[in-house]
């Protein structure tokens, strides 16, 4: 028995790991091209749908999109409408999915392995090798539901385990509640539909316990995002909210159709694992046909159901300067680490609402924005005063160099700061004021930048916390590709302009100030990556070392 519960969970642990490591993969290597594609969907909802299916079929998760859309929401990139289109394409994509990983791929799984160790241990792009990194994602999946095969078969023959799964059989809400704290629990819907009818094509589970779990895991799958955006904007959750309602109240509909015999599960195939696939598969479709001319009506049911009652500032928070700490010169370097971390989380919320007034003008969203730039300028000034504190205690060199640094980094994060609340604000205003807006291309063109800069921020953010060599070589490295891309955005510009574009000729000053601060935002945050290169090796007296 110990032998068999250890072949499951381990069978699962696998397959849970492989999930992540496909999506851990494309985020690395190509969040800036989704969070680009799904923010150029947002003019058609069908669009929009049809965006948020592949993006989730790539990221193999609709929580990973419902987090993108939910970010585009909270900074006004797009409507709750568009919103909801996009999740509700998600949804369906990642039933299409799964669908696909339930294949049996026969040669595949090592010609995926080999091509996949091959581009990670061999290649020096970071693209090449975070696609390394799903192809092996990828085939891992594979085996572990060939060993979830393996390791359900001997249940068939134990009847312990046939009669408490029975029990499943005759008690639909006790599986549907199952299948949603197991999705919920693993944070995959699409995890958790390949262990159901893994499954369920072994025999070990009955088949109409496993669609009522597959039922329940549609509905674990859309809580995780509403749980994980409760503390977001409520321009955020009400499109996650509307996600929820929708999946979930969708699935207990068809649970009860399912426990009164509405219709016959003999119409979704002959073998009950396909019929399990393809209730799964037909309900998401469903979901997304019925729902999605209506997404303009729930919308706004949305909006008037969550109102914005007011706007937070973003810096407030306790302190992570321990004074205690002062005594012992690492502990209190960790400190100092932390509150810079809090520096840059503040700095990159009032960009996000600093883009979302180019948009739409906020008086309240302003005053935000600038009541946060104050806090960030006392944590500066209680961060300088902590590390000279540490100075009245004997130091080593590291100590001395830890202090430097850090407050040679938070007198950057501070002029970041000050070009976000002063300038941008500023140009934002004027946008709104004088009635002008930027041409079609402009505006992309900024858009797509900024989806770039906010990749950094989140990068930066990630090397202050993890202090990794590779992550901080890529921080870097995007500092330059950050600026030969602002010049680049710039002539192209200046081309519009000698083509007498009046959008461009009316916001031409607007339009290359905010590519500026935005270029100088990202410098502010790169020099996270320096200390760490240095310490590494990897930092030559006026470059990146060309070793990998």
């Amino acid at each position: 028995m110990t032998a068999f519960l250890i072949q499951i969970a381990g069978a699962a642990a696998l397959l849970l790991w492989a999930v992540r490591l496909v999506r851990t993969g494309v985020e690395r290597a190509f969040a800036t091209q989704l969070r680009q594609g799904l923010r150029r969907a947002s003019d058609n909802r069908v669009l929009a749908a049809v965006s948020g299916m592949l993006s989730a079929m790539l990221l193999q998760s609709s929580t990973a999109v419902a987090m993108l859309v939910s970010n585009f929401a909270s900074k006004g990139v797009l409507t709750a409408a568009v919103g909801v289109a996009m999740l509700l394409g998600a949804d369906l994509g990642s039933a299409l999915v799964a669908q696909i990983l339930l294949a049996r791929p026969g040669v595949l799984v090592p010609a995926l392995l080999l091509l996949g160790v091959v581009l990670f241990l061999r290649s020096n792009q970071r693209k090449l090798r975070q696609t390394g990194r799903i192809l092996i994602g990828l085939a891992l999946i594979f085996v572990s539901l060939d060993m979830l095969r393996t390791a359900t078969a001997p249940i068939i023959q134990s009847e312990g385990a046939v009669a408490i799964l029975g029990y499943l059989d005759s008690d639909l809400l006790t599986a549907f509640l199952l299948g949603a704290v197991f999705a919920w629990v693993v944070h995959s819907s699409v995890a958790a539909i390949l262990l159901f009818v893994t499954m369920v094509a072994q025999g070990a589970l009955p088949p109409m316990a496993a669609m009522a779990m597959v039922l329940g895991a549609n509905l674990g799958g859309a809580m995780i995002a509403f749980v994980l955006t409760l503390a977001a904007d409520v321009r955020a959750r009400r499109i996650v909210t509307a996600n929820l309602v929708l999946r979930g109240g969708g699935a207990i509909a068809v649970l009860l159709a399912l426990s009164f015999q509405v219709f016959d599960p003999a119409w979704l195939g002959q073998d009950a694992a396909v019929q399990v696939m393809n209730l799964h598969l037909a309900f998401n479709l469903a979901l997304c046909v019925l729902a999605l001319p209506f997404a303009g009506l729930i919308a706004k049911l949305s909006e008037q159901t969550m109102r914005d009652q007011s706007t937070q500032t973003l810096g407030r928070g306790l302190s992570a300067l321990d004074q205690a700490a002062l005594e012992d010169p690492p502990r209190a370097l960790n400190c100092a680490a932390r509150e810079l971390l809090r520096m840059g989380e503040v700095i990159e919320k009032m960009l996000v609402a600093a883009m979302g007034l180019y948009e739409s003008w906020d008086d309240r969203v302003a005053t935000a924005i600038q009541e946060d730039e104050k806090a960030l300028r006392r944590m500066h000034l209680d961060l300088k005063l902590y590390l000279a504190g540490m100075n009245r205690h004997k130091l080593d060199d590291n100590a001395v160099n830890g202090a430097i640094e850090a407050s040679l980094l938070a007198a950057n994060l501070e002029a970041a700061a000050d070009q976000v609340s002063r300038k941008m604000i500023e140009l934002a205003r004027k946008l709104s004021s004088e009635g002008i807006c930027f041409s079609k291309s402009g505006k992309q063109e900024i858009g797509d930048f900024m989806d770039r800069i906010q990749a950094n921020v989140q990068l930066a953010l990630t090397v202050m916390m993890t202090r990794n060599p590779d992550d901080a070589r890529e921080l870097v490295a995007e500092k330059e590709s950050i600026r030969t891309a602002e010049q680049r955005l710039q002539s192209k510009h200046l081309s519009r302009l000698r083509e007498g574009v009046s959008e461009s000729i009316e916001t031409s000053a607007i339009h290359q100030e905010t590519l500026r601060i935005l270029k100088q935002v990202n410098t502010s945050f790169a020099m996270a990556g320096y200390p760490i290169l240095d310490e590494s090796g990897d930092l030559l007296s006026s470059r990146l070392s060309a070793q990998e």
